[in-house]
């Protein structure tokens, strides 16, 4: 069905700071505040002329500025020797000039203009003045002044500077120390050092399920805390573990349940994280990586996502062997095995894509085991499922074992979606607790997606999708090794105008019938198309995608062909063969035809068997038309029960015969 992880759900994802750092940084509080005050100052000689005074100022065009002075509204002129000059205006002609009734002795109007030059300013001043004496009026007082002052040019040519360059020592030794080490320490490793003595610490009794890895995973917490019980014989030491799984079932958790566990330090630190922008800042970073773990050895570096940085080499034509990731690449493979040593450092590493990494990080003496953190089985999710419902206020008649029986597939992480998307579901509905049915919800709404209830379909599509979906329960009901079906809707949801949902038979091994079974019951809804409504349409499409893909997997993977037998062109290394096909042509015709030839059969029995069940497949498409779900009781009650048990029925009960045995078996006590 789906895959996902396996959770603590006390985890609050809070990692402590590396080296017990604050996080506003390493720079001096001082440096902060003379920076402020020094802006302050800076401003305040722009935007305030006095605590006493308020000053008004207005560019003029020089025309409008003698047309003033001559008018009389001057009292006093500065001349600039930089051709500039600046008139006080008269506090009687201030509403004049400015057109504002606020005047006073605290308000200054200023007037600035440039002039044509010193001299020739000079001279027309000196006429009016002359000319208001012979008016008997006060002549304009007219001074000289340098253009700026010493502390002027100070404040604009060097305190800028001043400025920039405090602001940058202060983001640098400030917020650049948050982002490990600034500017300057861009090569420092970003690695968080787990604290042993951490409250909410994850340990191995948080990670349910996943037995197998706990295990081996547990005996390198056991290396570092007892080592000479593994090295009086002459052993050593593994050097690392690389988890192997599909994503979210619990490799990074098994690492935190390690840094949780053991007493020694534990690095951890992002493939990603080595990756920058800059020419060898990778390897350097692998190296303080290494260095600071020399220095607390014994302890723990744990990768995550480690194909970011450890894909194979030689693969990228383009930037050939001066690719950036490949020298870190390199770098890495050096500390973990190289001239040097690296005594009481063991390596833990995580991906879901183990098949892109390069051969030589993967040989014994770098990751020396390859733990494999599969999906869990039936007894692990209900075990997991037992973590995640800790937190919820559930119903007490709530079934663990019937939710682990209808969650095959699923992960960790996709079980803890479907408890809290439960848990969302049961306060959107005003259920005091979560009850069944909001996990049933919950498992359709992860797996189809949302209910498009403003869909609209005509009574024409309505049908067609009934007896499409009645198709596939009809034959997936009436065939040995097909899924067994739970659940079958014509409410649209996601892209999909109908659904049916089954419980995968969780197998170690499928053969030929078991996938021919499941080839014809994905044929089942355009079979039904075929024979009761004589058309076939669009809806069809995923299903004969499907089945197109497995009828060719049969052929060209697996050798269940005739003409192909025992024959496999699948390429486990990943490179797809490059520009080649590993056949000729005449082979390729081979395969079409025999995929063809599958198809054709097992549509051929889909229609065999819809033909002979036509009365109850009706019956399930107008049960279906009328109520939009039905679940397997529906279908049970018209075709009647399976005379087959599934896997998971035959597991539970093994399980509840070995507990009784194991009950009933005599107990040896000594005396």
């Amino acid at each position: 069905m789906v895959n996902g992880a396996v959770g603590n759900p006390n985890d609050k994802n809070r990692t402590p700071n590396a080296n017990n750092q604050k996080p506003n940084g390493g720079g001096p509080r001082w440096m902060q505040w003379v920076f402020f005050v020094t802006l302050a100052l800076f401003l305040a000689t722009f935007f305030i002329p006095g605590q006493d005074e308020k000053r008004v100022q207005k560019d003029l065009s020089y025309t409008k500025f003698q047309a003033y002075i001559e008018r009389g509204f001057v009292s006093k002129v500065v001349i600039y020797d930089d051709n500039t000059a600046t008139a006080w205006i008269r506090p009687e002609n201030y509403t004049v000039v400015f057109g504002s009734a606020e005047t006073g002795e605290n308000v200054k109007g200023e007037l600035t203009a440039l002039i044509p030059s010193v001299v020739v300013f000079t001279e027309w001043l000196q006429e009016v003045n002359e000319g208001r004496r012979e008016h008997q009026e006060t002549a304009i007082d007219v001074s000289y002044k340098k253009s700026k002052d010493v502390w002027y040019l100070v404040l604009v040519n060097i305190l800028p500077w001043l400025l920039i360059f405090g602001f940058f020592i202060w983001m640098n030794r400030g917020i650049g120390n948050a982002m490990s080490g600034g500017i300057f320490g861009v090569g420092k490793a970003k690695a968080q050092m787990f604290d042993k003595d951490k409250k909410d610490k994850v340990t191995f009794k948080d990670v349910a399920g996943l037995e197998g890895a706990k295990e081996e995973v547990q005996e390198i917490v056991a290396f570092l805390k007892n080592p000479e019980k593994y090295t009086e014989l002459g052993g050593k030491i593994p050097k690392g573990a690389l988890l192997v799984g599909p994503p979210g079932t619990g490799k990074t958790l098994l690492a935190k349940a390690v840094a949780g566990e053991a007493d020694v330090p534990f690095f951890s630190m992002s493939g990603s994280d080595f990756v920058e922008m800059f020419v060898g800042v990778g390897a350097s970073r692998v190296r303080d990586l290494f260095r600071q773990a020399k220095e607390k050895a014994p302890c723990i570096i744990f990768i995550d996502e480690i194909d970011a940085v450890g894909r194979a080499r030689g693969k990228n034509v383009l930037t050939g062997g001066n690719d950036e990731r490949e020298s870190t690449l390199n770098q890495l493979l050096t500390e973990m095995d190289g001239f040097g040593t690296n005594s009481g450092v063991i390596i833990l590493a995580a991906t879901n894509r183990a098949d892109v990494l390069d051969s030589a990080l993967l040989r014994a003496g770098r990751f020396d085991r390859q733990i494999h953190v599969e999906l869990p089985n039936l007894t692990e999710r209900k075990a997991i499922f037992e973590v995640h419902l800790k937190p919820l206020k559930k119903d007490d008649s709530l079934d663990i074992e019937f939710l682990a029986k209808q969650t095959p597939g699923f992960s960790g992480a996709d079980i803890a979606n479907v408890c809290n998307e439960a848990a969302l579901i049961a306060a959107r509905n005003g259920h005091k607790t979560v009850g069944k049915q909001d996990f049933m919800n919950a498992v359709d709404r992860i797996i189809g997606g949302l209910e498009r209830k403003t869909k609209i379909m005509s009574e024409e599509e309505k049908k067609s999708v009934s007896y499409h979906e009645a198709g596939h329960a009809t034959v997936s009901w009436l065939l040995r090794w097909a899924n067994p079906l739970v659940k079958v809707t014509i409410v649209p949801r996601g892209e999909a105008l109908g659904a049916a949902w089954y419980l995968p038979e969780e197998r170690s091994l499928t053969n030929r019938e078991h996938l021919l079974d499941e080839l014809c019951s994905l044929l089942g809804g355009r079979a039904a198309e075929e024979v009761f409504l004589h058309q076939t349409s669009t809806g069809a499409l995923n299903d004969l995608e499907r089945a197109t893909k497995q009828a060719y997997a049969m052929v060209a993977y697996y050798g269940m062909s005739d003409s192909l037998k025992d024959l496999s062109f699948y390429d486990s290394t990943g490179n797809a063969y490059g520009w080649t096909k590993p056949y000729s042509d005449k082979t390729a015709e081979l395969i079409d035809q025999e995929s063809h030839a599958i198809i054709k059969k097992e549509m051929a029995r889909a229609k065999q068997i819809l033909t002979e069940h036509a009365e109850q497949h009706n019956a399930l498409a107008a049960l279906l038309q009328e109520r939009e779900v039905i679940t397997s009781d529906d279908v049970e009650r018209i075709l009647g029960p399976r005379p087959w048990k599934s896997r998971a029925d035959e597991l539970i009960a093994l399980n509840e015969t070995n507990k009784d045995q194991e009950n009933q078996e005599p107990k040896n006590t000594e005396a």
